[in-house]
C-alpha cells in the first residue's frame, strides 16, 4: 500500500520541521523558547504564576484523582509500531469533520471560567486558536460572552458547549444566541448535572461561580436576566443565586434531545459518553458526533479511562457519527494513539490553559504549535502520511502497566 497522499490531495505545512527550525535559528541567537516544551514542566511552571486557588481548581480532579492518573496511564498500554523505507516527505494531518476540513485532528477543549487563568481569558484563547486554524469550543461557564467571544475568533471555527440548565427557556435562548453568533455545534455536556466531589476545591471552600466569575453568559442572557429582582451590575447576589438553583438538569434523559432540534439547527455533539450502549443509543437518538470524554477526570473517582472507552464506543458507533476524543492529550504521541484507536479528532485541555497562564494569547499560540509540530514529526517518523491511514495496525498492546 502506498503511503503518498493521493493525487491532488491535501498536503499540510511541515508542522515538525518548521517549529524545530525555528526554536534552533532563535537558539543562534541565544533565545530559549518561551515556554517549557514538556507537558509537566509546563505545569510546573503555571503552578509557579497562578493563586492557589485557580491552580488547584484547573489542576484538580475528583476523589483521590485516580481518574485523572488513569487517563494518563491508558496511553502507556498501547505502543506505536513504526514502520520503515515509506514515502513520508509529504504529509496530510488535515481532517473532514461536520463538513469542515481542519487543518489538523485537533480542538481546544471547554473549560470554563478562564479569567481566574488570565485577565483576557477566552478571547486569548479565541484568538490564538484562530491564528492556527484551529476550532475552539467555549464554555458555557465563559468569563467573556459568547457574543465577544465570537468577535475575538473572527472567522475561527468555533462550538459553543451546552451545560443544560433546569429552566427550558434560557436553554433555548443559549443555543440559539450560539447560532446567531457564529457557532458550528453545541457540544452538550453530559456528565456535569452535579459538581463532582473535588477536594482540593473544597478544601480550599473556592467555587469561583459564587464570585461571580465565569457566569457570563449567564448575566448577558434576556432570558436569565428577566426576573431578578435588580439587574445583577447593581447587585450581583440574586444572579448567583438563580444561578445555582438553574445549573444542571437532573431529569434530563435522552428524549429530551429531541428539545435541541426545535431550537436550533445546528450540529449537535454530545461529550462524555463512555459506555457502547450510551454510544448506541446516542446514534438513535440522531447526534451528529460524539466525545468520548470522562471529563479529564474532574467528576466520578475511580471512572473508566477515556482512553480504554473509546475502542468500545468506536466499535458501537460504526462509522455512522465521527467519534472524537478527550481527556488525558499531552503530546503528539498521545494524538496518534487515539486516532489509531477510532477518533476522528481530539482535544486538548489543561496544557492550552498552563499555555494561557504563563504567555496569554502567545502562550495558548505556543503550545498549539508545540503540538501540531509533535504529531508531524510522530507520524512521520512512524511511517504514516495522513492521518486518516491510522489504525489499530499501528499499534501494539504494550508490556507495562
Amino acid at each position: 500500500m502506498s503511503e503518498t497522499p493521493h493525487e491532488g490531495g491535501h498536503v499540510s505545512p511541515p508542522y515538525g520541521s518548521e517549529r524545530q527550525f525555528q526554536i534552533y535559528m532563535a537558539g543562534l541567537q541565544g533565545q530559549l523558547p518561551a515556554l517549557p516544551l514538556d507537558a509537566q514542566e509546563l505545569e510546573r511552571r503555571a503552578k509557579e504564576r497562578l493563586s492557589p486557588e485557580a491552580y488547584d481548581y484547573v489542576a484538580g480532579g475528583a476523589g483521590a484523582e485516580d481518574t485523572m492518573q488513569a487517563n494518563l496511564a491508558a496511553f502507556q498500554r498501547w505502543s506505536i509500531v513504526p514502520r520503515m523505507l515509506r514515502n513520508v516527505a509529504q504529509r496530510d494531518l488535515s481532517v473532514e469533520l461536520l463538513g469542515l476540513r481542519l487543518p489538523a485532528p485537533l480542538l481546544l477543549a471547554p473549560i470554563g471560567v478562564q479569567s481566574i487563568i488570565h485577565p483576557e481569558a477566552e478571547l486569548a484563547v479565541a484568538r490564538a486558536a484562530a491564528s492556527l486554524g484551529v476550532p475552539f469550543i467555549l464554555s458555557t461557564v465563559s468569563s467573556y460572552t459568547l457574543e465577544e467571544v465570537a468577535q475575538a475568533a473572527g472567522d475561527g471555527a468555533r462550538w459553543f458547549q451546552l451545560y443544560w440548565p433546569a429552566d427550558a427557556e434560557f436553554c433555548a435562548s443559549l443555543v440559539q444566541r450560539a447560532e446567531r453568533a457564529g457557532y458550528g455545534a453545541i457540544v452538550v455536556t453530559l456528565d456535569t448535572r452535579l459538581i463532582g466531589w473535588r477536594p482540593r476545591d473544597l478544601q480550599r471552600a473556592y467555587l469561583p461561580f459564587l464570585q461571580a466569575q465565569g457566569l457570563a453568559n449567564y448575566l448577558s442572557d434576556p432570558v436569565f436576566r428577566r426576573d431578578l429582582p435588580q439587574p445583577p451590575e447593581e447587585n450581583p447576589f440574586p444572579a448567583i443565586q438563580k444561578y445555582v438553583s438553574s445549573f444542571g438538569h437532573l431529569t434530563l434523559q435522552w428524549e429530551d434531545l429531541a428539545f435541541l432540534r426545535q431550537h436550533t439547527r445546528l450540529p449537535v455533539i454530545l461529550k462524555g459518553i463512555l459506555h457502547p450502549d450510551d454510544a448506541s443509543r446516542a446514534v438513535e437518538c440522531g447526534v451528529d458526533g460524539l466525545i468520548v470524554s470522562n471529563h479529564g477526570g474532574r467528576q466520578v473517582a475511580g471512572a473508566i479511562a477515556a482512553l480504554e472507552a473509546l475502542p468500545g464506543v468506536v466499535e458501537a458507533v460504526a462509522g455512522q457519527i465521527p467519534v472524537l476524543f478527550d481527556s488525558g492529550i499531552r503530546q503528539g504521541a498521545d494524538v496518534v494513539k487515539a486516532l489509531a484507536l477510532g477518533a476522528r479528532a481530539v482535544l486538548l485541555g489543561r496544557p492550552y490553559i498552563w499555555g494561557l497562564a504563563l504567555g496569554g494569547e502567545a502562550g495558548v499560540r505556543e503550545v498549539l504549535q508545540n503540538m501540531l509540530a509533535d504529531l508531524d514529526l510522530t507520524l512521520a517518523l512512524s511511517g504514516f502520511v495522513s492521518v486518516s491511514s491510522l489504525d489499530r495496525s499501528a499499534l501494539a498492546k504494550a508490556e507495562r502497566a
